[in-house]
């Protein structure tokens, strides 16, 4: 027991002496120089790290933005094809049919009782559903493929 805890001791006190010489290194002005100048740098890349995640964060933001922007300028465009086509004298003609068993001069207007429609009708095949697959990177290669988006600006959507 006795030779481990001199061991120990031992090393302690190299250890100690090594932290001296360190303390008494930083007295030169050339080390503490060196020390302020690999500080600085330090504190100048994570402030450019964090200005890039940040500049990064705001892209996505825009790019979200903008997809919303195009979204709601498809559904006015839609909105707007769509109150002319209420104004058009083709819907006018169409609801007054269907709603007021109007028709054209010469035309005669024959009325089928709905369940009679219904039992003479063919079941028509449902249309199968697509489902769009949506290939899922790993993500590492996601990670990658959206620095390299990033740092030749393109637009991921």
């Amino acid at each position: 027991m006795m030779p481990k805890i001199q061991q120990f001791l031992s090393r302690f006190r190299s250890y100690g002496q090594q932290v001296r010489a360190f303390v008494l290194n930083l007295r030169d002005i050339r080390t503490l120089g060196q020390l302020v100048f690999l500080v600085m740098v330090l504190l100048v890349s994570w402030s450019g790290i964090k200005s890039i995640q940040a500049n990064y964060d705001l892209q996505k933001q825009i790019g979200e933005i903008k997809q919303q922007n195009n979204l709601k300028k498809l559904e006015n465009a839609n909105i707007t094809l769509e109150n002319e086509y209420y104004k058009s004298s083709q819907y006018l003609e169409l609801t007054a049919r269907q709603n007021f068993g109007l028709a054209k001069p010469g035309e005669t207007v024959l009325l089928v009782p709905k369940s009679v429609a219904l039992a003479n009708t063919v079941a028509t095949p449902a249309a199968p559903t697509e489902t769009v697959a949506t290939q899922k990177l790993p993500t590492w290669q996601q990670n990658f493929q959206d620095w390299v988006d990033y740092l030749l600006h393109r637009n991921s959507n």
